[in-house]
């Protein structure tokens, strides 16, 4: 049997609520549910569940200190008409470099290859399809003042299910940082 993984930050509720007060007035998006917002350190993939254990044993083994993380504005990926996420950015972190090089650490010596982009911290807020350029720039300018800044005290090893309609996330492990 196989399991679908990821491991990231789990946001506090007033966050997500913040978050989700944006979910409006663009067309052609596909909003991430509330109870989803997240910021992925490490996207997994489908592995069996020895293989999950093992994750789960290497990630048990990171430390790291708690620290102060700021979301700060929004942004896209991709370019044109081929712009396809929208998210909400993170201040430059050091302490969020370190642990997600800690995380690939731990993955890759389970036996997984490396993560082949470079980390870029963001939270995804909605997938995009064809969205009106126009439209979509002026919500970007508009919601660009977006700051808010929390205590990451702990990470997490998420599942997530796929079928029909939004992904559901589940939080498999709590890993708390010192």
């Amino acid at each position: 049997m196989t399991v679908r993984l990821f491991v990231g930050l789990a946001l506090p509720d007033d966050i997500r609520r913040l978050l989700a007060g944006l979910a409006f007035g663009l067309p052609n998006a596909r909003w991430v549910p509330r109870e989803n917002l997240h910021l992925t350190l490490r996207f997994i993939g489908d592995v069996d569940e020895g293989l999950a254990d093992d994750i789960h044993l290497a990630l048990c083994q990171i430390q790291a200190a708690a620290f102060e993380l700021s979301l700060s504005g929004l942004g896209t990926f991709g370019r044109g008409r081929r712009i396809r996420k929208l998210w909400a950015g993170v201040t430059a972190n050091a302490d969020l470099a370190h642990l997600q090089s800690k995380v690939e650490t731990a993955v890759t010596h389970c036996g997984l290859p490396a993560e082949g982009r470079h980390f870029m911290g963001h939270v995804s807020l909605a997938g995009l399809k064809d969205p009106p350029l126009d439209r979509l720039q002026a919500f970007v300018a508009g919601n660009n003042l977006l700051h808010a800044a929390f205590r990451v005290e702990a990470f997490h090893l998420f599942s997530s299910k796929l079928g029909h309609g939004d992904p559901v996330y589940r939080v498999e492990a709590e890993y708390p940082l010192i």
